[in-house]
């Protein structure tokens, strides 16, 4: 319950700061300086894509996938948007992107979960010899080399992600046409009369006299 609640407060935290920096980032203007350096990249998507998602590696190496999904992807969201980039499939992306936070040094959690488990076996004479740190960092390039091309992966095959979404269908306005079913109560709406016929009674002028 104590570890519980400390990772539910820093948590906490995290979102009341991540929501004051992005209200006085809003004020500033901050978020239309960024929209217009990461749409004026070369390349449209693709260059967005590509710069986008080293920044994200780069800060995984220092900020943890708490940090990185309520501060910088708020302000990437409605760039990706307004290039036309689907948001579910951007989401997933990113997702995959961050799952190496977990795993490359100095602060994947992986690493340290491992670095514990190691020093508990070892305590307990299940291991022959310590596990130095070196060595958990050197097994984990193998994962990380394989994280990123998953990431590959996903950019150039979205299909791997969207196969499984509903399609969106496009209607054309243009050929809609609305049919209105004939008014039984209407005999002049009956089979055989017009319906765009004028019914017949007594003029404006002649109800008035």
């Amino acid at each position: 319950m104590n570890s519980t609640m400390r990772l539910t407060a820093m948590v906490v935290y995290i979102l009341i700061g991540s929501r004051v920096f992005s209200m006085v980032f809003q004020g500033v203007d901050g978020s239309k300086w960024v929209e217009s350096m990461l749409t004026g990249l070369p390349g449209g998507q693709v260059g967005f894509l590509l710069v986008v998602n080293l920044f994200i590696f780069f800060l995984a190496f220092f900020l943890d996938f708490f940090e990185i999904a309520f501060i910088i992807l708020p302000m990437l969201a409605p760039v990706a948007t307004k290039l036309g980039i689907d948001m579910v499939w951007f989401g997933v992306l990113l997702c995959v992107n961050m799952q190496t936070s977990f795993m490359h040094p100095p602060f994947g959690f992986a690493l340290f979960y491992l670095r514990g488990i190691a020093d508990t076996l070892f305590k307990e004479g299940r291991l022959p010899r310590p596990i130095l740190s070196n060595d958990i960092y050197l097994g984990a390039i193998p994962w990380v080399i394989m994280q990123l091309l998953l990431v590959v992966v996903v950019i150039f095959v979205p299909q791997s992600v969207t196969f499984f979404l509903d399609k969106e269908q496009a209607v054309d306005i243009d050929n809609v046409v609305i049919e209105l079913a004939p008014d039984e109560n209407n005999p002049n709406n009956s089979s055989g009369n017009n319906a765009t016929e004028p019914a017949v009674g007594p003029s404006m002028e002649e109800s008035k006299k």
